[in-house]
């Protein structure tokens, strides 16, 4: 595939082809290893992923979710904290609102230290919370919402959605961290701080 291909396709379906034919490439099953690739950079492409997950290419929404779970497959964030599609020959930018997933499910098995939190992202990852896969807390926006994020992959991570948010608050306990009360959560072993408990009171009231 020649450099610049994939910067100048002009619809989500040959764009498609186009990262297909290069994860094809590989040979191998599962995931591309994007982060072992280290192509030239090509340029920004009008696509954007818009905070409640939907992916959008020249500002139309691709409505079909094996485009979506095929262009999730090539996504890697750099350090310099933005996000690319990634081939082995190029590699382009794309706009992220948010977070490049939505946990939209999620199981909880066992209880106390064995509990386990297995959840589902929109484009068909499903990723255990635990060591390497942290989950973080955010308080953000003027009615301080709180919003979990999941680190998927590499850096990619999945927001946590509303309504599976609110299964996972429902599941917090109060754990004395460094001798601070903090509301938390456990899954596969590890303690995830959210907030000290008595913020929680507070944001309660």
């Amino acid at each position: 595939m020649a450099t610049g291909e994939i910067r100048e396709s002009s619809d989500a379906a040959g764009l498609a082809a186009l990262i297909s034919r290069a994860a094809a490439e590989t040979g191998g099953r599962g995931l591309p290893p994007v982060e072992r690739w280290n192509p030239p950079f090509c340029g920004d492409i009008d696509m954007e992923i818009r905070a409640d997950g939907t992916w959008f290419y020249m500002g139309t929404p691709i409505g079909r979710a094996p485009l979506v779970r095929l262009f999730s497959t090539v996504l890697r964030k750099d350090e310099d904290g933005k996000t690319y599609l990634v081939t082995p020959v190029e590699r382009v930018g794309i706009r992220v609102v948010d977070a490049p997933f939505l946990a939209v499910e999620m199981n909880a098995a066992g209880e106390g230290e064995a509990q386990t939190l297995t959840f589902r992202t929109n484009v068909g990852d499903v990723v255990e919370a635990g060591a390497e896969h942290p989950l973080r807390f955010v308080i953000a926006g003027e009615n301080n919402e709180l919003k979990p994020y999941l680190l998927v992959r590499g850096r990619l991570e999945a927001l946590v959605s509303r309504a599976v948010m609110y299964e996972l608050v429902e599941l917090g306990e109060t754990i004395e961290i460094d001798g601070v009360e903090m509301f938390a959560l456990r899954s596969g072993g590890v303690v995830f701080p959210v907030m000290p408990a008595a913020e929680l009171d507070q944001l309660s009231r």
